[in-house]
């Protein structure tokens, strides 16, 4: 996606971290949203999906005039900052999982771990490619991957719980894809009416 500076290197990654995060926030709504009473999920599964569609078209439509990429020292996927960030999310996840499955025995606020831990991964991310965006998107995830947690402590249902880590962080996913593209659509009409004068 991009950041909110205007500085341009960002907007390569458009295309792909929407995607991304389409796929995941669909993810989310579609995986968490099955504990409530009906009708619900299905009321949240078609609105999940519509926006996910209406993002994807849009994000084609607003790519192609995306300013050109500026070539910097970001590397992306292959910059050794991302590639310790997602192996500390994997050791994390997958050990923090295995803690709440197995030894407490409390798989409904997995949810909001996974909410915790994709959170907190998106700050290395902010500062590793000059994302600022990504900043919002990990205090949003994070913060309600603990409101998951604390719903939970406060006896909410699994539903809840889901509705709140897991839907939400879809909710932040596909907020996150919409700044991104009215960023880029903004810097778009900024670039046209510079070439202008």
């Amino acid at each position: 996606m991009t950041g909110t500076d205007n500085d341009g290197r960002r907007l390569s990654g458009l295309v792909v971290g929407s995607l991304v995060a389409l796929g995941f926030g669909t993810g989310f709504v579609m995986a968490n949203s099955g504990g409530l009473p009906s009708p619900w999920p299905t009321v949240i599964r078609i609105a999940g999906a519509v926006v996910a569609i209406a993002l994807l078209v849009t994000l084609f439509r607003v790519a192609p005039s995306a300013p050109a990429p500026r070539q910097g020292d970001v590397a992306g996927f292959t910059d050794r900052r991302y590639l310790y960030t997602v192996a500390g999310e994997i050791v994390a996840l997958f050990g923090g999982l295995y803690v709440i499955n197995q030894m407490l025995d409390a798989p409904e606020v997995g949810v909001a771990w996974v909410a915790v831990v994709v959170g907190v991964h998106f700050f290395p991310l902010a500062r590793a490619w000059r994302m600022p965006l990504y900043n919002w998107l990990g205090t949003a995830m994070t913060a309600l991957g603990v409101a998951g947690f604390l719903a939970h402590a406060l006896g909410a249902s699994d539903g809840t719980v889901g509705l709140i880590a897991g839907v939400g962080s879809g909710a932040a996913l596909y907020a996150t894809v919409a700044a991104a593209i009215q960023d880029t659509r903004t810097r778009a009409t900024q670039n046209a009416y510079g070439n202008q004068q």
